[in-house]
Formats: C-alpha cells, sequence, structure tokens
C-alpha cells in the first residue's frame, strides 16, 4: 500500500474505539439531564437543548466533514474532528453555565462525523476480502456503545455525583482515542482533486437543521404551531433550492445522481426505518423498565440496573452478532443477511408489544429476551447497510455516501425520539399507561417490517468492491488501452 505498513486487526480495534466514542457522546448525557437540570437549576425544557444541539451539529457538519475526508488526508481530518471533540469535552466538564454546556455540546455533535470517516479509511486500508468483516465489527461497535455510555453513565453517577464527572470521562477517553489514532491509522497521501462546495454544504446544514429542529422540538412547541410549521416549511424548501443548486453545481458537496439511484435510495429510506426501531428499542424499554412497580407493568429499575439487567445483554448480544456477520456478508451478500435481521426485529418487537397485551405483567426474561433479538436486528442491520452505501460508490464518494446514510439514522431516531415523548405524555398519572409502550413496540415491528421490504426491492449490484489500489490499477489499464 504504497510503502505504508497496515496491521488490520490494530487498525480494525482502533477504528472500533474511534466508533465507540460516538455511540457513547451520543448516549452518555440523556440520563442525566434531569440531573443536570437540578444542579443547574434550570428548566428541563431548556436542559433538553444539550441533547437537541448536539444532534443538530451533527447532521450539519457530518456531511462536509465527509466530503473534505474523501478530498484530502484522512488521518489528519479524523484527528481534527477528535481535537474539537476533545474542546467540547474539557468545556462541558468544567463549566457550570447552561449557555456554555450547550455549546460544549455543539462542539461534541461534529463526533457523528467519526463513523463515516471510520468506514472510509477501513475502505482506504483494508483489502477487499476484508471489507465486509471490518465493517460489521464497526457498525457492531456503534451499536453495543449506546449501551455501554448507558452502563458507566450509571456507574459514574452513583450516589450524589455532580454531573461534570460523566464529561470527564469524555475527556480522558477522547484523549486515549486521540493517542491510539496517531500511533496507529496510516496517513496515506491524497493524489486526487476537487473542491469543497460551501454554498451547497451551509444549505444542506440549513435546511436538514431546520427540518430537525421542527421534528425534536415538536412535541413541546405543539406541532400544530406556527414555529413547528415555519421551521419545517423553510426546512423542506431550503432542501429543494440545494437539491436545485446540487444538481447544477460542477463539483457538488453531494452527487444528487448518486442520491437518487434505485440501490442508494431505497437504502437510504430502509435506513430511517432502521434509525427509528434503535430509538423505539432504546427508549421505549429503558422507560418501561423504570418504571415504578405501582405502575402495574415496570420494574422500578434504577440508571445502573436498567443498564446492566435489561440493556447490556442485547447489547453485547448486539456485539456478537456484529462480529460474526461479516463472514455471512461476505458469503451470502448483505441483503439477504440484512432481511434476516429485519425478521428477527420484528418478531421481537412483536413479542414484546404481545406481552404487554396479556392480564400478567411482563417477566424480566422476557423482556431480556426481546432485547437480545431487537439488538440483534440492530447489529446486523448497522454491519449490512454500510456494505450496501459502499458497493454502490467509488472510493473517493466513500465518506460523504456514508454520512449521508448517517444522516437518514439519524433522521430516523429523531422521528422515533419524537414520538415516543408524545406517546409517554399521555395520561393523567405520574406514568404513562401500558397502552403507550405496547404502540411503541408495535411501530417498532411495523418499521422493522418497512425495513425488510424496501431492501427486498434494491437491486445488488454486479460489480465486486474495489480496493483503492486495485481501482487505480483499473483506471490505469483503463487509460493505456484507452
Amino acid at each position: 500500500m504504497s510503502g505504508v505498513v497496515v496491521r488490520p486487526r490494530l487498525l480494525l480495534a482502533t477504528m472500533s474505539v474511534v466508533a465507540l466514542t460516538v455511540a457513547v457522546l451520543q448516549t452518555g448525557v440523556v440520563p442525566i439531564l434531569g440531573v443536570i437540570s437540578r444542579q443547574l437549576g434550570a428548566p428541563t425544557v431548556d436542559v433538553s437543548w444539550a441533547v437537541t444541539a448536539n444532534l443538530l451539529a451533527g447532521v450539519a457538519a457530518t456531511p462536509l466533514i465527509g466530503r473534505l475526508a474523501d478530498l484530502f488526508i484522512k488521518k489528519r481530518v479524523l484527528l481534527v474532528v477528535l481535537g474539537i471533540v476533545l474542546a467540547g469535552s474539557v468545556l462541558a466538564a468544567t463549566t457550570s453555565s447552561l449557555p456554555l454546556l450547550i455549546v460544549a455540546r455543539v462542539l461534541q455533535g461534529v463526533s457523528f462525523a467519526l463513523y463515516p470517516i471510520g468506514v472510509s479509511i477501513l475502505r482506504e486500508e483494508l483489502p477487499a476480502e476484508r471489507l465486509m468483516s471490518a465493517m460489521a465489527v464497526l457498525s457492531g461497535v456503534l451499536g453495543f456503545g449506546g449501551g455501554a455510555g448507558l452502563v458507566v453513565t450509571g456507574l459514574l453517577m452513583r450516589g450524589d455525583a455532580g454531573y461534570h464527572r460523566v464529561f470527564w470521562f469524555t475527556v480522558i477517553f477522547t484523549v486515549g482515542v486521540i493517542v491510539a489514532v496517531v500511533a496507529v491509522v496510516p496517513e496515506r497521501p491524497r493524489d486526487g482533486d476537487g473542491t469543497v462546495d460551501w454554498l451547497g454544504a451551509a444549505g444542506l446544514a440549513a435546511g436538514l437543521s431546520a427540518l430537525l429542529l421542527a421534528i425534536t422540538q415538536g412535541p413541546s412547541w405543539g406541532w400544530v404551531s406556527l414555529r413547528t410549521a415555519c421551521s419545517l416549511g423553510i426546512g423542506i424548501a431550503v432542501l429543494l433550492v440545494w437539491w436545485r443548486w446540487e444538481q447544477r453545481c460542477r463539483q457538488p458537496l453531494v452527487s444528487t445522481g448518486m442520491l437518487s439511484r434505485r440501490p442508494i435510495l431505497l437504502t437510504n429510506i430502509a435506513t430511517v426505518s432502521v434509525g427509528m426501531g434503535l430509538y423505539f428499542a432504546f427508549l421505549g424499554l429503558t422507560d418501561f423498565v423504570q418504571a415504578p412497580t405501582g405502575s402495574g407493568y415496570g420494574f422500578g429499575a434504577s440508571v445502573l440496573r436498567a443498564s446492566v439487567q435489561f440493556l447490556l445483554p442485547g447489547a453485547l448480544a448486539g456485539f456478537i452478532t456484529a462480529t460474526v456477520s461479516g463472514r455471512y456478508i461476505d458469503r451470502y451478500g448483505a441483503r439477504p443477511i440484512l432481511l434476516i435481521g429485519g425478521g428477527l426485529g420484528v418478531v421481537g418487537f412483536a413479542a414484546l408489544a404481545a406481552t404487554l397485551l396479556q392480564d400478567q405483567p411482563a417477566q424480566a426474561w422476557q423482556v431480556i429476551t426481546c432485547a437480545v433479538l431487537i439488538n440483534a436486528y440492530i447489529s446486523l442491520a448497522y454491519g449490512a447497510i454500510p456494505a450496501l452505501v459502499v458497493a454502490e460508490v467509488d472510493p473517493d464518494e466513500t465518506a460523504v455516501a456514508t454520512s449521508m446514510n448517517a444522516i437518514a439514522r439519524s433522521i430516523g431516531s429523531s422521528v422515533a425520539a419524537a414520538l415516543v415523548a408524545v406517546l409517554l405524555s399521555r395520561g393523567h398519572t405520574a406514568y404513562p399507561p401500558e397502552s403507550s409502550f405496547t404502540v411503541i413496540f408495535a411501530l417498532g415491528a411495523i418499521t422493522g417490517a418497512i425495513a425488510m421490504a424496501l431492501i427486498a426491492l434494491t437491486r445488488t449490484r454486479l460489480r465486486e468492491i474495489k480496493s483503492v489500489e486495485e481501482l487505480a490499477e483499473s483506471r490505469a489499464m483503463n487509460h493505456e488501452w484507452g
């Protein structure tokens, strides 16, 4: 590889830790929102912007960072992103001001781009026959990291601990990741050319941010309020203008031709459904097991117990599933594996919804078993979907294509989070009715079935995935003979 020595296993381990950073930063703060509200004396609605701002920043920055990674040296782009994340973590760990905490979460939001960069680096450095297995492991870590973040938060927040502990942990963790990247990831010189469509990047960021703002704030603003309608309308209008601009731009930020190709389009829509399933499971299960026993259905679990007893087994099962799925993706293709995973998800969600319809309260083993099936679905989908995307694009489009797919997942997660917020706000008691959770898990089964149907409609690519060297040699031969 052009004189660059690559140790595949060590590189994969390092990029997996990078992916773990994304998941920990996304989920680690969710259980401590109430603690932040209490310790800063701020309203819960205002504190929720620590999550909303992080999501908006991630969605806005990811496509641009993905394009930069496609054009420039990936290792340097990766280190710059990690440096920004570290700055945000330090600010969050040292401030007691809510506005500055929100700024810190904006800086941490660029971590969303770490996963697409990681996929792009793996494609650049690994031979084609090892790529599918590596991406499956990377994706499995991304899914596993959500549960790991909850467990770590639960351990750190035992007793009357301050919320700063969680952010000091992210500081230490990010420093370790930076050291690993510097030591392990090769710095391959870039010989490609191209420019950054800055206007297109700004338009996409503005349109997506307005759209997601309407989705995330709809439950608190009101779905028919003027603010929600204006935000939604502005987002759609800006994205339509952006699409026309990208069609006419000589070097667009994102190729509209790529996004509109049948396999990419259907895969991205299916990813929205997978993202919804992830949050129906994550939020639904967490709130369900933490509901007090007086509700007639909950287990009264603490954050730590909910994470260790109910969520961790599923997360571990998902990680194991992802690590072994790569060989089957290599042998049978990504589409059949994703269809099998979708079937597991439908069974897990449907069984959980059916359990709640019974006269007897759900047992812990039933919830854990369903969680294992659902996590297997999420992990198989996370492993197979990047393979479908990578198979449809050239190496110099990998990061930006994977970034757009990651945005589709974030949109799905945001929609699901908004729906869960609406469903759990029903009722006149201190806790939501059991029927709310039945609907949440039934929606999980429906979105799993939708993802299966969309993937079944995609058409497999006839040519195999090629490494950077194989593609360069093929182009050289074509140039020589042409």
